[in-house]
């Protein structure tokens, strides 16, 4: 027990993480459970234009790892990135939600049938299988490669061009394989772009880092009462 309780006050924003479970819970109910009497279709001209790719499932499976592992890394090693990541992620995710619930989405892109048979089109077919084609706008998958793009860009370690490069061209690779994988339309880009520009000075920006300072020193000055 008393190193349970010395962990939780060597990393106070443990908290922070609670968001998770509640997120899930909230997002597995509108894709499962909820169904509204209108879902509006997202589709334009150049979804035509894009074609399916199964290679792409490898940067958009890569997202899961990403996101898992900025959140690990910054945990325990750059506190202040990991609390401008998690109020980054509590604003955009909190945002999406509710528009999945004002402004419910569907889409009809995915192919009938894998025009080809390999390791690439079954891990498609898989996601296809566990993740439902509704509530896509803005798409997840690029506000949290973004989320984790801008916490690298924050982060101490990661402040070497070689990482800069990698973060920012994996990002871009998650944001595309959105739509050469027909799990997105190109509308839901955009539409989470703007999301995450909405987020960025709010959690990101200098008085959002100003405000978790001062947070920071106040906690560190609270004296812990003992048992």
């Amino acid at each position: 027990m008393k190193s349970i309780r010395t962990f939780f006050q060597q990393y106070p924003h443990w908290k922070l993480l609670l968001y998770w479970p509640l997120y899930g819970l909230v997002f597995e109910l509108l894709e499962w459970f909820v169904e509204p009497p209108v879902y509006h279709v997202m589709y334009c001209r150049l979804d035509d234009f894009i074609p399916f790719s199964e290679i792409f499932i490898v940067p958009y499976l890569y997202w899961f790892l990403a996101l898992i592992g900025i959140h690990v890394y910054t945990f325990f090693k750059d506190a202040l990135a990991f609390r401008k990541l998690m109020y980054f992620v509590i604003l955009t995710h909190t945002i999406s939600l509710l528009m999945f619930v004002v402004y419910p989405s569907v889409q009809y892109l995915r192919p009938d049938v894998m025009p080809r048979d390999n390791v690439f089109t079954d891990l498609v077919a898989y996601i296809y299988h566990i993740d439902t084609n509704t509530n896509v706008c803005p798409s997840l998958h690029v506000v949290g490669g973004i989320a984790v793009w801008f916490a690298s860009l924050h982060c101490r370690s990661f402040q070497m061009t070689g990482w800069r490069i990698f973060f920012f061209v994996s990002t871009v690779l998650i944001c595309l394989s959105t739509v050469f994988l027909k799990q997105h339309s190109v509308i839901d880009i955009p539409a989470a772009l703007c999301i995450c520009a909405l987020g960025y000075p709010l959690t990101f920006g200098k008085r959002a880092e100003q405000w978790m300072r001062r947070r920071s020193r106040k906690r560190k000055r609270t004296p812990v009462k003992s048992a």
